[in-house]
């Protein structure tokens, strides 16, 4: 089993080390950003809108309700920077595309050597998405589980293995934290041509790997969610954005004051209970006097 140490390190499963994505994605950022300085590329016209004292821009996506396209396109866009800036081609053969085709088109002699572009993976996992009616949160999870597995397993996640490693993430995913199960023999409606036999195999392997962990604590997937959001702002990915109706404020301020009212009673109450503990530990100090 892994350590407590080594748990600690491990942004999976400790809320306050960092995602693996978010530092792979640094180096590209930095690159980026020294080029356009140097030869002194515009940033253009600022497409992003701001709030002013009139209008309050928001977009639809809170930690508890993602917005699934822009998460979908993020989550991606992590998968990407992985493959990208792997630091080795280490794998197991249960994921290698090779050895278990997804499709029944013959898989290239030299399908190890490039790597796929943010399009072509967000295409696979949308697809995954929306025929088996998946959510936004199944998808930041299945990143927390990829992640994991990456670690715990100590392989990366590259051209021969990275559409069964996404596979087998969001088959956990979406039996774990979505409500509605979507069953092996479901996805193999989808991808036609794997068998439920072959679903299994890597499904087991997969629940195997990560040493059958499947827990993810808020406070991880609150991170998760939160760190792709800076990941989007590095690569120019914006999250619609659309003015602040007079419906959505006053359900805004109707929450704002359930919650309000939420934490003036459990401050009232937790003053009751210091208050009778100090009054108990008086009783007793007054008692041990007396006797």
């Amino acid at each position: 089993f892994i350590s407590d140490l080594a748990l600690e390190s491990n942004p999976s499963d400790h809320p306050r080390a960092s995602t693996i994505f978010l530092s792979k994605s640094q180096t590209d950022v930095r690159e980026k950003r020294k080029s356009n300085h140097i030869n002194h590329v515009s940033p253009g016209q600022l497409t992003k809108k701001y709030s002013s004292c009139s209008t309050i821009f928001i977009d639809d996506s809170t930690v508890s309700q993602p917005n699934l396209r822009s998460t979908i396109k993020c989550v991606t866009l992590a998968i990407f920077y992985h493959i990208k800036n792997r630091d080795s081609d280490r794998s197991l053969d249960i994921f290698d595309e090779k050895s278990h085709p997804l499709t029944r088109e013959e898989v290239p002699d030299d399908y190890y050597k490039h790597d796929p572009d943010h399009k072509h993976i967000y295409r696979f996992v949308r697809t995954l998405f929306s025929a088996a009616q998946l959510t936004a949160e199944c998808a930041i999870v299945t990143l927390v589980y990829l992640e994991r597995l990456l670690t715990y397993a100590e392989i990366d996640i590259c051209p021969s293995n990275w559409k069964r490693i996404v596979l087998g993430a969001i088959l956990l995913a979406s039996k774990v934290w979505d409500d509605q199960a979507v069953w092996n023999v479901d996805y193999c409606q989808i991808l036609k041509d794997i068998t439920v036999e072959d679903m299994n195999e890597m499904e087991r392997h997969f629940l195997e790997l990560l040493q059958f962990n499947i827990n993810v604590p808020a406070s991880v997937y609150a991170k998760y969610y939160f760190d792709l959001r800076s990941l989007a702002d590095d690569n120019n990915l914006s999250f619609l954005l659309e003015p602040l109706s007079k419906e959505r404020a006053q359900k805004l301020e109707a929450i704002s004051r359930l919650c309000e009212d939420k934490y003036k009673d459990l401050s009232k109450a937790a003053m009751r209970r210091s208050f009778s503990a100090d009054n108990l530990v008086g009783i007793r100090r007054s008692n041990a006097i007396l006797s």
